[in-house]
């Protein structure tokens, strides 16, 4: 298996630019996809063509059965899953940190001597907001994500079939005796087949996943669209009924306490002198 540092990196960024559920999803990626993939398949598929055995002295026979049951490799196929799942993502961080900073620049041209401006899509410990056009990414690349995840398992019940590994199979191919045919057998079907299903469970759980963070950003934009035009309905209310504040307790001027005291002083005097 070759080395998945570079793609790592890169994915390894996009968690500062995601919710709290992409980082879920970056995990089930990294640790149950790129690990399990590049420390235990190679083992399991590494005698897949040596170990592969058919019962026929045809030359060439070997070769034409193995390529007629497995057209591509499934290490070969899972690698290619993973690279073009994780396009989407990769995509949408070149949007991000292209976004981030040519708001950046365009603060930094705004700003000179006058009041400064607050960025839009950051916050002041520098993460990015998924919002505006950002938010249209986001959403795109999850649904791009979905939808080549559900492809890819398709596909892969096209190519190879069931998911069960059949130890035994029968073979007609050419060069094979074009009659009787050969009898082929593989190595470790069980072991495989027990791959096979749990690639495709974490698939599923890939995918549901990406609904649920659809459905979490949904839910946040509607809440801060509840918010914001709560606070427009309180500034009407406000400019329809302003408040006095200087009734308010606490604030309460002293020129009112001493002007109705003044009368009631006068009175009390009045009353002594006579």
């Amino acid at each position: 298996m070759g080395d998945w540092s570079y793609l790592s990196s890169l994915l390894d960024k996009v968690q500062s630019h995601s919710t709290i559920v992409g980082k879920i999803w970056m995990s089930v990626l990294f640790l149950f996809r790129i690990f399990v993939l590049g420390a235990a398949a190679d083992k399991v598929w590494g005698d897949e063509v040596s170990e592969f055995y058919c019962d026929s002295l045809e030359p060439g026979c070997d070769h034409a059965c193995y390529n007629w049951k497995f057209p591509i490799s499934y290490v070969h196929y899972w690698v290619l899953q993973i690279v073009f799942v994780s396009t989407p993502t990769l995509v949408y961080l070149g949007h991000a940190v292209h976004t981030v900073h040519g708001e950046k620049r365009m603060l930094e041209l705004k700003n000179d001597g006058s009041v400064p401006r607050k960025p839009r899509y950051t916050d002041d410990r520098g993460k990015v907001r998924i919002r505006g056009v950002l938010f249209c990414t986001y959403v795109s690349q999850l649904v791009f994500t979905i939808l080549l995840e559900a492809g890819f398992c398709v596909g892969q019940y096209f190519i190879f079939g069931s998911v069960f590994v059949d130890p035994f199979f029968h073979c007609q191919m050419s060069p094979c005796a074009e009659v009787s045919g050969a009898q082929c057998s593989v190595s470790r079907p069980t072991e495989k087949s027990v791959f096979i299903i749990f690639m495709l469970v974490v698939s599923g759980v890939s995918v549901l996943l990406n609904i649920v963070e659809i459905l979490y950003l949904l839910c946040n934009k509607r809440r801060d669209a509840r918010k914001k035009l709560r606070g427009q309905q309180y500034l009407v209310n406000v400019q329809q009924y302003p408040i006095n504040r200087a009734w308010t307790p606490g604030n309460f001027p002293m020129e009112t306490v001493r002007t109705q005291e003044q009368p009631l002083c006068d009175s009390i005097s009045k009353e002594k002198d006579s």
